[in-house]
Parts: structure tokens; C-alpha cells; sequence
């Protein structure tokens, strides 16, 4: 088991992160193809970031991850075909895998979230389970490797903190703390905005009162009424 290594680059994560759940959710395509892998990999949906890698790119990280321990070719198949070794790789239980799995393919997540997302992954029994796993990953020992995720700061409004993963090195929290910000600015100027239109509409009805009022002296009708 290797428990030291360097960080993963974004696409190696992304490689390794489909293989996994790939493995999961179509367990009769598994070991993938090369093309099977570059057309996950590419992926629309249920991707954070999503990515237009090549075949070549996808090529170079599945190197370095077998390098690394963490793929495996299957040999003396007619076409290539790739499977992962995460569990043993990395030394996690099956669950610690699922959640580090869904953190590198749909980015930072709060434990609620990861617990739907891993539905066809691995059922948790609820999100004090998830959570549990998560601060396992968090307090990981060095002699272990050392943490594999992280608890990013509260977003403004947020009920919960979001976990980012680790397996690419550690989060820049200027990146994060600037997003956060632009975050709060947007709030801030929603709730600038929503008592804006409070006091216009105020004034719109101090101005139909006073239109009323006028008619009813004048004993005519307003119109639109």
C-alpha cells in the first residue's frame, strides 16, 4: 500500500475518479476501453468542472496512475481495458473511496449532498454516517498519508459547510475566500435590490391614496378602477 505519493493533477483525478464510478453504476462495461474512459471522463452531467480532455491526455494520466498503483491494465484483453485500484492504493474502506470518488468528479460538496450523489454508489445509512467518514478522512495520521479531505469555510446563507478533497494537493482558500466574497457581494446586492422595491412600492401606494383621495373630492372615478 502506498501511502505517501505526490498530489494528482486535475486530469489524473478526473481518470481516476471516472474508473471509479464507472466501476459502481455499469458494472457490466467494466474494465473500460479507452474510449469508454475519454467519453466518461467528458461527461455533461454530474462533472465539476467539466472537461474536453483528448485521448492523448487521458492516455498520459493512466501512465502515471498505474505508475502511482492506482490503475490496473487488464491484460490479454483484444482492446485495452483499465480498472482502478483506489481502495488498496490509497489505503481507504469502501466508503472513505465513494466519498473521495464523487469529491473529485462533482467538486466540493456538503455531507447532505454527497449522501444523494453516492445513492448509486453506496447507500449511507444517513448523513451522521457520511460525516463520519469524512472527519476519518479529515484527521487522517501522516503516517497514513495524511488528510484527504478538507471542510471549506461557511458560504454566506449556506445551512452547511462543504468538504473539498485533497487528493490534487491542498485547496487555495484565497480562490475559495474570493469566491465566498463574490458570494456575498451578489447577496448584498439582492437584499439592496428586494428593500429598493419595497420602498418603490410604498410610494406607489402613498400615490394611488393620494390619487383616490383627489377623485373622491372631486367626485370622480379613478380610472382603472
Amino acid at each position: 500500500m502506498t501511502t505517501h505519493r505526490r498530489p494528482l493533477t486535475p486530469v489524473e483525478a478526473r481518470v481516476l475518479g471516472t474508473l471509479m464510478e464507472k466501476a459502481r453504476t455499469v458494472p457490466d462495461s467494466y474494465p473500460m476501453s479507452m474510449q469508454a474512459l475519454l467519453t466518461g471522463c467528458n461527461q455533461k452531467t454530474t462533472r465539476d468542472p467539466v472537461m474536453n480532455l483528448t485521448e492523448s491526455q487521458v492516455a498520459d494520466a493512466i501512465d502515471e496512475l498505474k505508475g502511482l498503483a492506482l490503475v490496473v491494465e487488464q491484460s490479454g484483453a483484444r482492446v485495452p481495458r483499465y480498472s482502478h485500484n483506489f481502495m488498496r492504493g490509497v489505503g481507504v474502506p469502501d466508503q472513505s473511496a465513494v466519498l473521495l470518488g464523487l469529491l473529485m468528479l462533482r467538486g466540493p460538496q456538503t455531507a447532505g449532498e454527497l449522501r444523494i450523489n453516492s445513492e448509486r454508489w453506496h447507500r449511507f445509512a444517513d448523513i451522521s454516517s457520511v460525516d463520519a467518514f469524512l472527519e476519518e478522512l479529515q484527521d487522517r495520521s501522516d503516517d497514513k498519508g495524511g488528510p484527504l479531505v478538507v471542510k471549506l469555510p461557511r458560504a454566506p446563507g449556506a445551512r452547511e459547510q462543504r468538504w473539498a478533497h485533497l487528493m490534487c494537493g491542498a485547496v487555495d482558500m484565497s480562490l475559495h475566500a474570493a469566491a465566498l466574497n463574490a458570494s456575498g457581494a451578489a447577496e448584498d446586492d439582492v437584499i439592496a435590490l428586494t428593500r429598493r422595491v419595497a420602498a418603490l412600492e410604498d410610494e406607489v401606494s402613498a400615490l394611488r391614496q393620494t390619487v383616490a383621495n383627489l377623485c373622491a373630492q372631486l367626485g370622480v372615478t379613478p380610472t382603472g378602477t
